[in-house]
């Protein structure tokens, strides 16, 4: 159970972003301060850096915390799971709990965190290095799960393919307007399309059954 205290510290947390995002849509990303950002959330600048050391962090504020969850649920692979299903539990469990944080009104924020990163290139620059870092750390977390049954590159393969599937649909909705629930249903449908080819390359890596000699 979250106690009073962690409440109060994911209010002000989330009033700082809001904060944030309202204020670089109005004046500009560059344009805005820290000091303007932290009046605007009603707290001092000393409270926004206990909370995030840049403007940078506080665009990309949940990237940290989703990936331990991702690698968490990765290294929680079930006893025999095919790497389809695993990735599947994954991507959807990452959804799911995106959707139960955010109070599944998230869409609005994300439409506005993207724009920034489109048209800001320190954003941009930052959420390519930490997208490509993620991962890698996600495929070696993969191997990891695979003793001996999968290497490396397959790994990367799997998870470039899941993540770049994700990633795009949800440039592409959110972009083009989609409702909350067109943009979840849209990335669902992008991970089954995307696993689908992992699926595959299970089938064409198991041993094929041993010829039988005919019978005389």
């Amino acid at each position: 159970m979250v106690g009073l205290r962690e409440r109060k510290k994911q209010r002000t947390r989330q009033a700082l972003v809001r904060a944030a995002l309202r204020l670089f849509q109005d004046k500009g990303y560059e344009e805005t301060t820290i000091a303007e950002i932290a009046a605007e959330a009603d707290v001092s600048t000393r409270t926004f850096f206990s909370y995030f050391a840049s403007k940078e962090d506080v665009v990309l504020h949940d990237a940290p915390e989703r990936m331990r969850e991702v690698l968490a649920r990765v290294r929680d692979r079930r006893p025999g799971e095919p790497v389809a299903d695993l990735l599947i539990r994954v991507a959807g469990g990452s959804l799911d709990s995106a959707t139960v944080e955010e109070g599944f009104d998230g869409v609005e924020e994300a439409q506005a965190r993207l724009g920034l990163i489109m048209t800001v290139p320190a954003l941009q620059a930052r959420a390519l290095q930490t997208l490509f870092g993620n991962q890698l750390r996600l495929a070696r977390a993969l191997q990891e799960a695979y003793p001996g049954e999968l290497d490396l590159v397959q790994c990367a393969a799997a998870v470039g393919s899941l993540i770049g599937a994700v990633k795009l649909t949800a440039m592409a909705t959110l972009t083009r307007g989609d409702s909350r629930e067109q943009v979840w249903e849209a990335l669902h449908r992008a991970i089954d399309v995307s696993v689908r080819g992992l699926r595959d390359l299970e089938a064409a890596e198991r041993p094929e059954p041993p010829l039988t000699a005919p019978a005389r």
